[in-house]
């Protein structure tokens, strides 16, 4: 499962490895607890070595315990799906508990942490088409039925000398396999239903790198201001002598200027003239202290009249889920006994309201949707930014505190799923990479490399419309929640021994009965 994922990209294992872990839990008819151990070894040896960026700078502790802690949701998935998989149908009932555990430890605690759902091991799968219609749960579902299938026809297969009822499975799987792939093949062909391109613009994205990497990066909050400007300006060098196209718009990344531009005349006066420079909206990634001493991680609109920066912001967006143990800490008593980092969490303030920013470009207004770093993780940011009208999406980000890891090829491959998900072109704006411009099927135009400057530039069309993903919004994983709940009651209290139509104590031997036919 872990080899699936970027920078290896070999999709194919991830339905593989499910189909390891179904046969698993379906050969023998294992007790539950058994279930729960097998998904507790499955859960350590993914995230385990999926997850060492989170100690690059904190040490181990925080790492490890994260890595079990999502391997303790596996536990739970293991006994989940041991039981449910007694009910027929039993590819299904795999599926669904894999996405409802998922949806789970998405959400709690502290907001949950979706790293490594099986959908983001998708970027160069057969499946990613289907994304636009079914969602990232949906995806996920996908893998994990593909994953079951196979398992049954291997299982079934292996046993060929059972009932005549047990000769049908393989036909069963293999149909659900192949009916998957196929849809997805068929949906590369037709893009994303619901959409509609109505233009596009000329996007630069500048990475100006830091000064050096770890959690005391921003100490040098000058440094990383004057980079982006520096690349600027080489840009708007660029577009006079002809060497580059005359961009609409310019995005900076996250935390371009930690120096606050409405505390500090000078970190204004940068930005402004590199604005009048590329002659250009601005957008950037900065902190904006607020009146109860909390800052916001916002993003900043600065327009650009006649050629000529404006004085002020002309928009702002304030990030609105945001990262726990990084930029806020829950129970910081408790927490700061097991770290001595754990009091340099900061303590932001999330935001509300819309998640886009209208630019006016030589083009005509621009509905730019942003989701920041940690956001793009979470199905409701891209999907607030579509429903509030946004025609192509920015996702700036800061890498600098995670070093040389794979954290950035593992964010951006979210972001390839948010592109075919929403049916909208993608800028990716790192301070330290991997920065890139994604069309809306997935496909990356350009991409910097790690902690270097880099200027990417291309058009990116505009796109109207919402894809059956985003109409549908939460809808089917709240469906898929439901439907685990009732089966895993159903299938527990036949496990117990009760008549659920009934209401009384089943013969004793009854069970016994069933479970030997």
């Amino acid at each position: 499962m872990y080899a699936a994922f970027p920078p290896r990209d070999l999709w194919f294992l991830a339905p593989l490895s499910l189909a390891v872990l179904y046969a698993v839990l379906r050969v023998g008819r294992p007790r539950i607890r058994v279930g729960a151990l097998s998904g507790f070894v499955f859960g350590v040896a993914f995230f385990v070595p999926l997850l060492p960026w989170i100690g690059e700078y904190v040490g181990p502790l925080p790492w490890l315990a994260l890595a079990v802690v999502m391997a303790l949701y596996l536990a739970a998935f293991g006994a989940v799906a041991t039981l449910t998989m007694r009910l027929q149908c039993a590819p299904v009932w795999f599926a669904v508990a894999w996405v409802g555990v998922e949806a789970i430890r998405s959400s709690f605690p502290f907001g949950g942490f979706p790293w490594g759902r099986a959908a983001f091991s998708q970027t160069t799968g057969l499946l990613l088409p289907l994304t636009s219609l079914v969602g990232a749960p949906g995806l996920s579902f996908l893998v994990a039925i593909v994953g079951a299938g196979v398992g049954a026809c291997a299982l079934a297969l292996i046993d060929l000398k059972r009932a005549s009822g047990g000769r049908l499975r393989p036909a069963a799987g293999a149909a659900v396999v192949v009916a998957s792939l196929i849809a997805g093949a068929v949906m590369s062909l037709v893009g994303a239903p619901g959409t509609h391109a109505t233009g596009s613009i000329e996007v630069a994205a500048v990475q100006g790198n830091v000064p050096r990497l770890g959690l005391d990066f921003n100490e040098q909050r000058r440094a990383v201001l004057d980079n982006h400007v520096e690349q600027t300006m080489e840009l708007a060098r660029q577009v006079r002598d002809g060497s580059r196209p005359q961009p609409d718009i310019v995005l900076w990344p996250e935390n371009a200027s930690d120096i606050p531009p409405s505390l500090n005349p000078d970190a204004a006066e940068l930005i402004r003239s590199a604005a009048t420079s590329a002659g250009v909206p601005i957008v950037l990634g900065t902190l904006v202290p607020n009146d109860d001493g909390r800052p916001s991680n916002s993003v900043l609109l600065w327009g650009v009249t006649d050629r000529v920066a404006d004085s002020d912001p002309s928009g702002r967006y304030d990030k609105h889920i945001i990262q726990p143990f990084g930029e806020y800490l829950p129970w910081r008593g408790f927490f700061r006994h097991f770290s001595s980092y754990a009091d340099r969490a900061g303590d932001f303030r999330p935001g509300t309201g819309p998640a886009i920013l209208t630019a006016q470009t030589s083009e005509g207004p621009v509905r730019l949707g942003v989701s920041t770093c940690w956001e793009v993780a979470f199905d409701r940011s891209p999907r607030q930014a579509i429903d509030d009208g946004a025609q192509l999406l920015y996702v700036p980000t800061n890498n600098a505190t995670f070093g040389l890891t794979e954290m950035s090829s593992q964010q951006l491959a979210m972001s390839r799923i948010r592109a075919v998900e929403t049916g909208r072109d993608v800028a990716v704006v790192s301070t330290s990479g991997l920065s890139a411009l994604i069309r809306s099927d997935g496909t990356i135009i350009d991409q910097s490399e790690l902690f270097e400057p880099a200027l990417l530039q291309s058009p990116l069309e505009l796109r109207d419309g919402r894809t059956v993903a985003v109409r549908l919004g939460a809808w089917p994983e709240r469906a898929i929640l439901l439907i685990l709940v009732v089966g895993f009651l159903y299938a527990l209290m036949r496990a117990t021994n009760l008549d659920v139509f009934a209401g009384r104590r089943r013969p004793a031997g009854g069970m016994k009965e069933h479970d030997e036919r």
